[in-house]
């Protein structure tokens, strides 16, 4: 028998505001809200939207000797990117990579000081707690916040409306981090992120006060509650990965266009070179290049080409070269998009490929990511 799905401290909040659930990653989720996918993307794109993401994992990291650094460097056993160069309260992307330099999952991790808070993607938050306490439990002590809850309010309106609880958060710059932060006389950990490609911010908050704190932000006029849908179609435009579908335990770094996330004190030649698993496969791509690489497409026409389509040079005859991993309809763009593998010397923009769908050939062109313009506040 399978497990009964799990439910965010914001489920009955979900239930009140009228929102279709269904399962994702283990939990009830909403997808969407009587407002619809298409007018949930749009207002976020346009204003602000509140996503609960608390199904995500929050996992604090504490080095035994209390100095950052000896979790950075632990840490830096397993992801290839420089986290003991990582300044206070700020947070970076990175990934766990295998052996064979696949990715077994990407998180964010940031330095609050004395500790390093570490977010990683629920369905892998099981294995990626355990695969740290494998592997860095002899310096650290690795603590899971299952009692905390996570929102992310995305748009162009983020700051505005967030600033009339909290005037602070306008100071925050992109990938900052703040602790102890007072909304609506709630406490909070900030950081000024998110998974749209738009401003915002995401808030770890005590499950305690999650519903307190979601229903002082959705009062603001600019803020309205979004679901999974739009929150896909979203990430999607970003050009934005999503585990297990654009990225996974069979996928690189440099065949997934993520090597500007390791930095060059991990790289070959870098003070801190190597160290983590895969580095003998990852290094190389990212001088030598992978010969595959993630790209946008965008399809010709209205109808979206969809995860699983197969992927051909020509309108007639060949063998595949790859395959759609994210489809959908873009909102914001007007039009389809998708992201997908072909081999790097079709992956220049404006190449032209072919998706089979329901048996025939359609053409599409490799675009260069993202479909939009990102707005983070630099």
């Amino acid at each position: 028998m399978s497990e009964p799905l799990r439910q965010t401290p914001l489920h009955a909040l979900h239930i009140e505001l009228g929102a279709k659930m269904v399962p994702f990653a283990g939990y009830e989720m909403p997808v969407q809200y009587p407002l619809g996918v298409m007018k949930e993307h749009l207002h976020t794109r346009n204003k602000a939207g509140l996503f609960d993401v608390s199904h995500m994992g929050q996992v604090v990291v504490w080095p035994k000797s209390g100095e950052y650094e000896q979790a950075a460097l632990a840490m830096e056993r397993l992801v290839p990117v420089d986290v003991a160069g990582l300044g206070e309260m700020r947070q970076r992307y990175g990934m766990f990579t295998n052996d064979a330099g696949g990715i077994l999952d990407d998180l964010m991790l940031a330095n609050l000081g004395n500790h390093l808070f570490v977010v990683v993607n629920a369905g892998c938050k099981q294995a990626d707690i355990e695969h740290m306490k494998a592997h860095l439990s002899d310096s650290c002590d690795i603590e899971v916040l299952d009692d905390r809850a996570l929102l992310a309010l995305q748009g162009p309106a983020a700051e505005t409306a967030l600033a009339r609880l909290q005037p602070a958060v306008t100071d925050m710059k992109f990938m900052d981090v703040a602790r102890d932060v007072d909304i609506a006389g709630i406490n909070v950990v900030i950081s000024r992120s998110g998974y749209t490609g738009e401003d915002g911010y995401e808030i770890s908050v005590a499950d305690t006060d999650a519903v307190a704190l979601a229903r002082a932000l959705l009062a603001l006029e600019e803020v309205e509650p979004i679901g999974l849908g739009a929150r896909d179609s979203l990430r999607l435009e970003a050009g934005l990965c999503l585990y297990g579908h654009d990225i996974d335990t069979k996928t690189t770094p440099a065949e997934a266009a993520l090597g500007w996330a390791i930095q060059k004190v991990r790289r070959a030649g870098g003070k801190r070179e190597g160290g983590f698993p895969g580095a003998d496969v990852i290094l190389p791509q990212l001088i030598e290049g992978a010969s595959r690489r993630r790209v946008g497409l965008r399809p010709d026409g209205r109808a979206p080409m969809r995860e699983g389509t197969v992927l051909f040079a020509g309108a007639e005859g060949g063998e595949a070269i790859g395959t759609i991993t994210s489809g959908a309809f873009g909102p914001t763009i007007e039009g389809p998009m998708s992201m997908g593998y072909v081999p790097a010397d079709l992956a220049a923009p404006g190449t032209q490929v072919y998706g089979e769908v329901r048996g025939k050939r359609q053409p599409a062109q490799v675009a260069a990511l993202p479909f939009t313009t990102p707005n983070f506040k630099r």
